[in-house]
């Protein structure tokens, strides 16, 4: 029930803590994701009380990752909070996630009080002057605005593009009588639009002149679910697509008009196709993961996103904003449908990029991970959840995986940072409770976020965590490589990486040949607790599947 509609209970009888734990309960919260403070243990019992359930998390970095990704899966602003000073500093690498992947958050800190404001003392530093370069918006709660600034924070998460935002929470406001706010008209995330904003004539006669286009659909596309009209669309105006790592999984990848992925790896072969265009339509395409100028030819370029794009003035741009769906139909009207001779050369990347992975199946070395890949890939089933860090097996998973559905392949890539796949599969898991969620990493990648295994082990969440270890941080090293450098500073480990049956209490698993890693697979699936496969892979095929962009 509403606060403001509690019949006899009067609001003035609530407290600040009260108020927000039954507002965030009133909007479908079901978890906040942090590690507490004193100041935040009124606000922890008040959720409590509401059913929603404070998930503690090994770092403030991890809070702001699951609620990132809780954000992603439900639509829902995802709800992380940490304490002063340097609790606020490791929540904002999170924060940073989700302002470039574009989820929907709301993060709280805890902050001094009016009265210490500016003053030295310990751990106080300046949480908005943090958060405005990382939210949309930040804010610093007052006693008077409470409802007010929550409603604002929770409708500007959702709206295009989403993201984070920031709420401040004075130390001593958790109790406080909260005062009465004027019902608020609730404002929804995303309205919907009327139309478009479309420049005309100029945009029919680019259309009607086109011959070989290419469309480009992207993060936006994903997260607005625009699979199906995309689908729709290529029926009768068929043309080759390339998708951005985020949009993995969008169209089905046996589709006749699907060519690949942008970015990653083998995505040279992708050339052929984009480069004979005479026009690009990028459909939700966020430049984002991958500005418009790294790859579009020197041809016209028709964006068609909720807001408008970051386009360079060198290129020949046409912006069409708004409702995405209503944009495709006015794109039907003013495009001819015929069908295009470009499409032999999307299926043709298609089998190359296809053929170049299978002819690594079997890794330089006997095990790479390439065959780590397909081993999972056979193993898993079809629903599984795959989160994936940052590194060079990102690189290969986002063009080798076959995730069947968006969100079953869960990544970062306009923030990038590692760190990112073990956090993110305990929220997937939250989420998914009966479905398999597997992280895979690089030993890397686990290093900075190892402690939530413990996160896994506490709440009996079977995450399964593919540990592509190679010992070094490959990716810098492949850079190190292109640019004549010294391989300094990239390795990471002698022998083995964990040298025991358990890490943290989880167990582990070390496969080194593609039969172990078969039997660690299906070992892990029967598993009922988290579990960790060191899959010790020849990283050598990484070097011929991933090129300079």
């Amino acid at each position: 029930m509403h606060p403001l509609d509690r019949g006899s209970q009067t609001v003035i009888d609530m407290t600040i803590a009260d108020y927000i734990a039954e507002e965030l309960a009133r909007r479908g919260i079901k978890y906040v994701f942090g590690i507490p403070g004193g100041p935040s243990i009124p606000y922890i019992e008040a959720f409590e009380k509401c059913g929603i359930e404070f998930i503690l998390t090994s770092s403030e970095t991890g809070a702001g990752i699951m609620a990132d990704v809780t954000g992603r899966l439900t639509g829902i602003p995802g709800i992380c909070h940490a304490t002063f000073g340097p609790g606020a500093v490791n929540l904002a690498s999170g924060i940073g996630g989700a302002f470039l992947d574009r989820s929907p958050v709301v993060a709280f800190t805890s902050e001094v009080p009016d009265v210490m404001m500016g003053r030295t003392s310990q751990m106080n530093i300046d949480h908005q002057a943090l958060f405005r370069p990382l939210t949309k918006a930040t804010y610093r709660l007052q006693r008077d605005c409470a409802g007010v600034v929550l409603a604002e924070a929770f409708a500007l998460a959702g709206r295009e593009y989403p993201g984070p935002v920031h709420i401040g929470l004075p130390a001593d406001f958790a109790d406080i009588e909260f005062p009465e706010d004027p019902v608020l008209e609730e404002r929804p995330g995303n309205p919907p639009a009327e139309g478009v904003e479309y420049p005309g004539e100029a945009l029919r006669k680019v259309l009607r002149n086109a011959r070989r286009p290419v469309m480009a659909a992207g993060l936006t596309a994903r997260r607005r679910g625009l699979g199906p009209a995309i689908v729709e669309f290529l029926a009768d105006r068929p043309m080759p697509l390339v998708v951005t790592p985020m949009a993995k999984g969008l169209v089905p990848e046996d589709h006749p008009c699907y060519a690949g992925v942008l970015f990653h790896s083998l995505s040279g072969l992708l050339a052929p196709v984009y480069e004979d265009a005479d026009l690009i339509i990028g459909i939700g395409y966020d430049p984002v993961e991958f500005n418009f100028e790294s790859w579009v030819p020197g041809v016209p370029l028709i964006s068609l996103d909720t807001v408008r794009a970051d386009m360079p003035e060198s290129l020949e741009g046409y912006q069409v904003t708004g409702d995405l769906e209503f944009g495709m139909e006015l794109l039907k009207a003013l495009m001819p449908g015929a069908g295009n001779r470009a499409l032999d050369q999307a299926v043709a990347a298609r089998h190359r990029i296809e053929d170049a992975f299978s002819s690594k199946a079997g890794g330089f070395g006997g095990f790479g991970p390439v065959a780590a890949m397909r081993i999972l890939q056979e193993q898993l089933p079809e629903d599984a959840v795959v989160t994936s860090d940052v590194g060079s097996h990102l690189h290969l998973l986002g063009q080798f995986w076959k995730p069947g559905e968006p969100d079953n392949l869960i990544m970062t890539n306009g923030w990038s940072s590692m760190g990112f796949g073990l956090p993110a599969a305990v929220a997937a898991q939250l989420h998914h409770r009966n479905r398999t969620v597997v992280c895979v990493t690089g030993d890397g990648g686990l290093l900075m976020s190892l402690g939530e295994l413990v996160t896994a082990r506490r709440y009996s969440l079977p995450v399964k965590v593919i540990v592509m270890a190679d010992r070094e941080l490959n990716l810098i090293r492949l850079k190190q490589g292109w640019k004549g450098a010294k391989p300094l500073a990239t390795s990471l480990y002698e022998g083995g990486l964990f040298q025991a049956d358990r890490i943290l209490g989880v167990r582990t698993i070390r496969a080194e040949t593609g039969e172990e890693m078969r039997k660690a697979v299906k070992d892990s699936l029967a598993f009922p607790g988290p579990l960790v496969i060191e899959a010790v892979i020849d990283p050598a095929e990484y070097s011929e599947l991933i090129r300079p962009q």
